[in-house]
């Protein structure tokens, strides 16, 4: 059931501070490089979780908790950084974010009990989730309204090169110098990030909208509110499934460990061209867009899951799957901008909310699902869950007479 009854203006009214219709992309290709940095940190664990288990003398699920401490924190964090900070310049406010995760991955480096590790995770947990918070309302402030959805997938890039660059590349530098050297690297990377947003930024006030009373106006946004469970089921289906990938592969005949490496590079490689695709559609047909990529996310995991003899066709299926996901984080983002212009530093940092809590309960739901019905029931539970999740996200939209 529709929440209004007009589409989403392809062209909303999103306000920016530029006076013109130039545009600072140097600021966007800043703020995906902050991305790439703090994608990478959070990805790590994934692929470095024997010798960090090793090293602190902890089991290897103890260790996977430190992943876990992330996700949880920024269910917190992301709606609480813009009212924290309310009159602090974005710009500002970005760096100090940036020097933040690098102080996080220095602390992870020197860790000599998991409690410090688990201390530094949070730390990374508030950087990102503020950072995505802050992401939309300032790109706003960078690009034309026309533009947004394009600037977004920009910023987004930096996701799938991190999905694609960070665990195959953790897991050989961590061989090759160690697992702490590795988070020292991704710290010195997390400060040139810093430091190309303080010099390819300009000077950003923080958008309307961003005390708490802004964000407890957008809580009762029944809009808001029908997108954010929107945004949670299908962040929550994909996560239920993708979690699990690995358990599918399984049954995929002759796979090696090289194999399923590369399979994962081509979920990360569909990711990066979803992404892509995802700039376009979010400035010219977004409820499409909200529409068609989880249907394709949802027969993409369908098929993995129940036709996994098929080579071809299950190596098909996950670039699919990559390609739908990977365009998600663009099309939710500019959702966002558009439902509330007024309010788009509330929006982001409950969007942000939404999608870490669905990263852990849909883990969780989808562990449940693996070991009371089976794997391949896993996979298809979250692609129906990811598809009824990008309906209901579809029709969460204002009415054209709201600006």
């Amino acid at each position: 059931m529709s929440v209004e009854t007009s589409p989403v203006p392809d062209t909303a009214s999103v306000p920016a501070a530029r006076p013109d219709d130039r545009a600072s992309w140097g600021g966007v290709v800043a703020l995906m490089a902050g991305v790439f940095a703090l994608v990478t940190a959070e990805f790590l664990p994934a692929s470095l979780l024997s010798p960090i288990a090793s090293g602190l003398h902890i089991t290897e699920g103890t260790a996977g908790q430190a992943v876990t401490a992330t996700a949880l924190i920024g269910v917190v964090a992301g709606p609480a950084i813009g009212p924290l900070f309310r009159r602090l310049d974005r710009r500002t406010l970005l760096v100090g974010l940036a020097v933040l995760a690098a102080l996080s991955n220095i602390l992870v480096a020197i860790a000599p009990q998991f409690w410090v590790l688990l201390i530094a995770r949070v730390l990374l947990g508030i950087a990102i989730s503020g950072f995505w918070s802050m992401a939309v309302a300032v790109a706003a402030q960078l690009v034309p309204p026309a533009h947004l959805g394009r600037a977004m997938m920009i910023v987004n890039t930096g996701v799938s090169l991190a999905t694609v660059v960070a665990v195959p590349l953790g897991a050989f530098l961590g061989a090759l110098w160690g697992w702490r050297a590795v988070f020292v690297l991704v710290a010195v990377m997390s400060v040139a990030a810093a430091v190309a947003q303080r010099f390819l930024l300009p000077r950003v006030t923080p958008a309307q909208g961003s005390g708490v009373r802004a964000l407890f106006t957008a809580l009762r946004s029944p809009v808001m509110l029908v997108g954010l469970l929107g945004i949670a089921l299908l962040a929550g289906g994909h996560f239920a499934g993708f979690t699990y990938i690995r358990l599918g592969a399984a049954d995929i005949p002759g796979l090696t460990t090289a194999g399923l490496a590369a399979l994962l590079a081509a979920y990360g490689l569909g990711g990066f061209a979803g992404n892509l695709v995802a700039g376009v559609v979010a400035d010219r047909r977004l409820r499409t867009g909200l529409v068609v990529m989880p249907a394709v996310l949802g027969a993409a995991v369908t098929v993995f899951a129940l036709l996994p003899n098929q080579v071809p066709l299950a190596i098909a299926a996950v670039v699919l799957w990559g390609f739908a996901f990977g365009g998600v984080p663009t099309l939710v983002q500019t959702w966002a901008a558009r439902v509330e212009p007024e309010r788009m530093e509330a929006a982001g940092g409950l969007v942000v909310a939404a999608f870490q809590l669905a990263i852990a309960l849909g883990a969780a739901a989808g562990g449940l699902l693996v070991d009371g019905a089976g794997v391949k029931e896993a996979l298809v539970a979250g692609g129906i869950v990811a598809v009824l999740g990008g309906v209901l996200l579809s029709t969460a939209r204002r009415r054209r007479t709201d600006g």
